[in-house]
């Protein structure tokens, strides 16, 4: 659960946006992945969270940004969708941040041409849209609020509510957080660091998001009020619950005669205590601080883990030693966040968002990194019972990848800790197969772009070329790594989260979710009405969903709490093949793959894609 971008990006504060689109052309340079894009360098003034806010250097600054994406959009033949919306918002942003209101809709119109998302497409640049028409009556104070109010509603107001429910209850929660303090505080807390250590410089990777701190700042967040009182009173109009189409279809094992099936949760780690019976055992093993069985682990009673130096350690949960806040408080405010993006009305919502109004911008950081470590030590946890629900056989094997939840990442990229990297995945694949792993749910992963951001942000000094060729590089070694690990096991059915980017995981070279093997599975996600998540990645392999909006299920100590993402969706096809393990042990990894897609119903407008069924996929592994 990365928290760091996510309020700002969520509070409305930004259209899905991209650029001008152009004919391509033959002499177009091609560009197959996101690696294929060029990186340009600007130079920052003095502190990144003051140039942001400066005048004539941001707006040189946004000039020359506008002039490479354009130039980008005419020399190179960019196929992918989300590319070209990304590069249209930041444009969309320039003109706003200019001034240049007229333009505005014209590129939102662009943005919306290449979104395949219905609620996606009818939301983007709502907020935006409502503000340029607001502008053009020349009224100011309350009286512009009252436009920008008016033109909201009346454009929100006419899209169909089963449609764009999930977005407009998310802005609504959004813009009920953000805060001008926060804005400053997340550039204050990452971006400053890194443009001191470069002596100035930033790459076009980071020199975007500026641009939407920027326009936040200027006119975005003044109208946050509005917009959470205008998509308040929609919601509150048709609170009518979301249909469940997902609950239905559930099958509970209970009763049943069925074989104990070990299932591996390769996440960011297990609480053994909380999963409880449904954890697996290794008897071979004490807690002891020994490696009682000399498999090379120490005290793996219920699993295997590694830290952030990729190093093997005991504890299978991530630990909480370096949480700055309290952790019930941290607790509360994880719910809140869920709470209000969900708009569910609680008191950890209400706490948090008192919390936000008061959060000054040198505390910002502190609270982003506390909120990114309770999500690493409670996100596999979460996973975990979500695969083991309603399967009394499920024996959960916690396999602990350690994942960064700084603003700066702790450890600097290097050779050895990519192939450290490799070795280790290696090794965990080798231990499910020897402890007869059936399934594995993998909800997690990266791409290129973020080995490339993390040695900006740890080796400052590199140039764009010189990061990209360490990234290609370091990035290879993993992914080999784990594509080999994974394709070594051919008797487990590996299930990976597609991502909740909302882009397409083989351009943006997404491991695991991209990988295409026969032992593999990749979920999107979709809500329990059965429609389409906002954030779910997609791609060509991503052919099979599962509900990943607000699912119930533990956390660290035995309570549970609703999360959402392709993280929550995986697990749901992990859990199904687990129970068809457990009726039919000598289901081969095809068998039961077949099982789950001849099971699974269509998903509505999006042909080739299928909704898995749990009930009729066990009806027809009976038959």
């Amino acid at each position: 659960m990365k928290i760091t971008n996510v309020l700002v990006l969520a509070a409305g504060l930004t259209v899905s946006g991209a650029a001008a689109v152009a004919p391509a052309q033959e002499t177009k340079k091609p560009v197959a992945t996101a690696a294929d894009l060029p990186v340009h360098t600007y130079t920052i003034e003095g502190k990144a969270s003051e140039f942001m806010q400066s005048k004539e250097p941001f707006a040189k600054f946004a000039a020359q940004l506008r002039a490479d994406i354009e130039k980008t959009l005419a020399e190179y033949d960019i196929k992918d969708r989300t590319t070209l919306k990304d590069k249209t918002l930041t444009l969309a942003q320039i003109a706003a941040f200019e001034g240049r209101w007229n333009d505005v809709p014209a590129l939102v119109e662009q943005v919306r041409g290449l979104e395949e998302k219905e609620s996606k497409r009818l939301m983007t640049g709502a907020t935006l849209l409502a503000y340029a028409e607001a502008k053009k009556t020349g009224a100011t104070g309350e009286a512009f609020t009252g436009a920008f109010k008016k033109s909201l509603a009346a454009r929100v107001g006419a899209m169909p509510w089963n449609v764009v429910a999930e977005e407009v209850k998310s802005a609504r929660g959004r813009a009920q957080m953000i805060t001008r303090d926060f804005v400053i505080g997340q550039v204050t807390s990452q971006l400053d660091p890194m443009v001191e250590a470069s002596q100035g410089k930033l790459s076009s990777d980071f020199a975007a998001n500026l641009v939407n701190l920027r326009l936040a700042l200027d006119h975005m967040i003044a109208v946050q009020p509005a917009v959470a009182e205008v998509y308040g009173a929609m919601i509150e109009k048709n609170s009518v619950a979301m249909a469940d189409d997902w609950t239905p279809t559930l099958v509970d094992l209970t009763g049943m005669k069925g074989t104990p099936v070990v299932i591996g949760v390769w996440d960011s780690g297990v609480d053994a205590k909380a999963l409880g019976d449904a954890m697996w055992v290794n008897t071979r093993e004490q807690v002891n601080g020994k490696d009682d069985d000399g498999n090379g682990f120490v005290d793996d009673v219920n699993g295997i883990a590694f830290d952030l130096h990729e190093q093997r350690t005991p504890d299978l949960l991530h630990p909480l030693d370096e949480l700055k806040g309290e952790r019930d408080i941290v607790v509360a405010h994880t719910k809140g966040m869920m709470d209000l993006r969900a708009a569910v009305e609680s008191p950890e919502a209400d706490a948090l968002r008192k919390h936000m109004a008061t959060l000054k911008p040198e505390a910002v950081g502190a609270f982003i990194e506390d909120l990114g470590l309770f999500g690493n030590h409670a996100h596999g946890t979460h996973v975990a019972g979500i695969a083991a629900d309603r399967n009394p056989f499920a024996r959960i094997l916690g396999a602990r990848l350690t994942f960064d939840f700084r603003q700066i990442p702790l450890v600097t990229p290097s050779e050895e800790v990519a192939r450290r990297m490799a070795e280790n995945y290696k090794a965990t694949t080798e231990y499910f197969g020897r402890a007869g792993v059936r399934v594995v749910n993998m909800s997690w992963g990266g791409s290129i772009k973020d080995v490339e951001a993390q040695i900006e942000m740890k080796l400052p000094n590199l140039s764009a070329e010189e990061r990209r060729e360490m990234a290609r590089k370091l990035f290879d070694i993993g992914a080999q790594g784990l594509r080999e690990a994974m394709a070594s096991q051919p008797g487990i059915l590996f299930v990976a989260a597609a991502g909740n980017s909302d882009n397409d995981n083989t351009f943006a070279e997404l491991v695991p979710s991209g990988f295409s093997l026969p032992n593999m599975i990749t979920v999107g996600a979709i809500d329990s009405a059965g429609k389409p998540t906002g954030f779910t990645t997609f791609g060509k392999n991503v052919t099979l969903y599962a509900n990943g909006f607000e699912v119930d299920s533990y956390i660290p100590g035995g309570t549970r709490m609703k999360f959402s993402g392709t993280s929550m969706a995986a697990p749901q096809v992990t859990n199904l093949a687990g129970k068809l393990f457990a009726l039919r042990p000598e289901l081969t990894v095809g068998e039961a793959i077949d099982l789950i897609r001849r099971g699974a119903d269509p998903l509505p407008g999006h042909e080739g894609r299928l909704i898995i069924n749990q009930k009729k996929t066990i009806e027809l592994l009976k038959k």
